[in-house]
């Protein structure tokens, strides 16, 4: 992770509260996609809020100095892929909000006393999208969580990693998460604990996802419930476009990019990587260009060619037009062959503001989502 700038930590914050803090940001320096990493539309609010946490830590609020700059590094990257000022403080301990009865989101168990907590509320499945790296990060133990977790038999530890600050890996990995949880929750039943590192991105999605997918709320009631338990931000579009992927088989396109100055170097950054990563270009002898090959879903994709290290557009690909800060980007549209085709209007039909799912959608997820393999759970 990258230290932008040090944030002071607030001195009101006590063990019994999770402050999540939202402050207006400066605009980004590039237009982000309904897939990657950025939704705009988050970018100049202007709101603080507290969540109260369900659970508080034995820990100390004065933990070590590494700790807190762990937490400031942490919620600098996280303002920086959710477009929002939002603070999540490690070293106070784990919280969480009710969202259902049965389904709570919450941050990242910290040690196996944990368990302990969640097992008085009646949770029965803890249900954890952190990856190795982002444990690691917080010197997280989850050997020692679920060997503790394996010790009792009325409650369970599932993994199903999803990328941190992701929407795209949010997206592709969704069908197959959700089925994961789906399952554990119809074996297990009782109170469900759905957890990322701090509980307001992955998590929150991974929630909405299941309430819109399984138990029948409309995305737009399902949103509002979420955020009024907890605050939080959920990326709704990477939902819409897993739940029209579901329906429409999975589908992808083969789409080819190339750079044909000379350069010495050419990598891309956007598509589907979302801003913060690069992918490097192959030369083509034949071509004479610097090409790249991706295999993508339908959808709208912005990007921007890297070249010897200077961002820039190809004038022989579409261009945006400017944003609000004058900014352009190259874009493809990915689209199913056939544009009349049934698969281009359920899509059309589910990634509008408000999509509604039919019984007969709500059908075939669930078929979806019960013949699908299940996550290895390490």
């Amino acid at each position: 992770m990258n230290c932008l700038q040090n944030l002071t930590r607030s001195a009101a914050l006590l063990p019994s509260q999770s402050c999540f803090k939202q402050h207006e940001k400066k605009p980004f320096p590039h237009s982000f996609n309904k897939v990657g990493m950025i939704n705009s539309s988050y970018l100049h609010r202007n709101l603080v809020v507290n969540a109260t946490s369900g659970s508080t830590s034995n820990k100390n609020v004065s933990s070590t100095d590494e700790e807190e700059k762990k937490s400031d590094i942490y919620s600098i990257n996280m303002t920086e892929a959710m477009g929002a000022v939002l603070t999540y403080r490690h070293e106070l301990g784990m919280n969480y909000n009710f969202i259902c009865p049965d389904l709570i989101v919450g941050s990242c168990l910290q040690t196996p006393a944990d368990v302990d907590k969640l097992r008085k509320i009646g949770v029965k499945t803890i249900f954890c999208l952190q990856q190795d790296s982002d444990l690691e990060y917080f010197s997280v133990d989850i050997k020692a969580i679920q060997g503790y977790a394996k010790s009792f038999d009325d409650i369970h530890h599932i993994r199903a990693r999803i990328r941190d600050f992701d929407a795209f890996d949010l997206r592709m990995r969704l069908p197959a998460v959700v089925s994961t949880l789906y399952k554990a929750i119809k074996q297990n039943g009782g109170v469900t604990y759905i957890h990322c590192t701090a509980g307001l991105g992955r998590a929150p999605a991974v929630a909405l996802a299941y309430m819109y997918w399984v138990q029948g709320y409309k995305l737009s009631e399902a949103h509002k419930l979420l955020t009024s338990k907890r605050p939080c931000f959920p990326k709704i579009d990477a939902i819409k476009s897993a739940t029209a992927d579901i329906l429409t088989g999975l589908k992808r396109k083969s789409v080819t990019l190339a750079w044909g100055n000379k350069c010495s170097t050419a990598e891309i950054s956007g598509l589907d990587i979302g801003w913060g990563q690069r992918i490097p270009l192959t030369y083509d002898k034949e071509r004479r260009a610097w090409v790249l090959k991706r295999e993508l879903p339908e959808g709208h994709y912005e990007y921007k060619y890297i070249i010897d290290g200077q961002w820039t557009c190809n004038q022989h690909e579409p261009i945006t037009k400017p944003n609000k800060d004058g900014h352009v980007n190259n874009y493809v549209q990915v689209l199913n062959d056939d544009s009349s085709s049934d698969s281009a209007t359920v899509r059309k039909r589910l990634t509008v503001d408000d999509p509604q799912l039919t019984e007969n959608d709500r059908a075939k997820i669930r078929q979806f989502l019960e013949a699908c393999p299940d996550e290895e759970n390490v």
